[in-house]
């Protein structure tokens, strides 16, 4: 079984079979709450499936793009829970999930690109090519200015609003089935965090 977390956008916890079956999922498209919601999500999911009988045998964080008080919520819990069970960690673009259901459901084919708000009047963009069994990375994340934002004629865009964990889960199920590799569980901030360390002043 997998336990998969994305806040990236809203939150998304999701406990699912390795056969792809869903046992909980609990989620909230609320951009800001992200650190009030995740506890009782967890246990709620956790709970659920020590009722259905079966063991957590690893744990997936996506990794953005997305804001960075956000990403760094999800991932901390992550770690947290790999660790507290000695399990493996394992990462995903949040918007490779997102493609991999596009591309499995038919809706897109060819070049396209996976789109979610940044706030701040941006959006973050991955361009992928249609293909399984995991759709091709073309262009990284990126931030582009939302008024300014024009795609190629060839890429169709998909924009979302939320990232489902059990679409997360179903990606990494989908690179274990593949044999590839997994990136490391870094954040995908795309921006600078606003608060910055001061560099201390020399008292001479």
């Amino acid at each position: 079984m997998l336990l998969a977390i994305d806040t990236s956008a809203g939150t998304s916890v999701a406990i699912v079979a390795d056969d792809g079956r869903v046992i909980a999922e609990r989620s909230s498209a609320d951009t800001r709450r992200h650190a009030e919601v995740i506890g009782p999500f967890l246990a709620e999911a956790l709970a659920a499936a020590e009722m259905d009988g079966a063991r957590l045998t690893r744990v997936v964080a996506g990794i953005g793009p997305g804001p960075f008080t956000g990403l760094r919520v999800g991932i901390a819990a992550a770690r947290a829970v790999a660790i507290a069970r000695g399990i493996p960690l394992l990462a995903v673009p949040s918007h490779e999930a997102v493609a991999l259901s596009l591309v499995e459901g038919g809706v897109a084919a060819g070049r396209f690109a996976v789109i979610t708000d940044a706030r701040r009047r941006e959006v973050a963009v991955t361009v992928f090519a249609a293909q399984l069994p995991l759709p091709a990375e073309l262009e990284p994340a990126h931030l582009v200015a939302r008024a300014a934002y024009a795609p190629a004629e060839c890429v169709t865009p998909f924009e979302v609003q939320e990232i489902p964990a059990a679409a997360l889960a179903h990606a990494a199920l989908a690179r274990l089935a593949a044999g590839a590799a997994f990136p490391e569980p870094q954040p995908l901030y795309l921006r600078a965090p606003d608060v910055t360390l001061s560099t201390p002043k020399r008292v001479s």
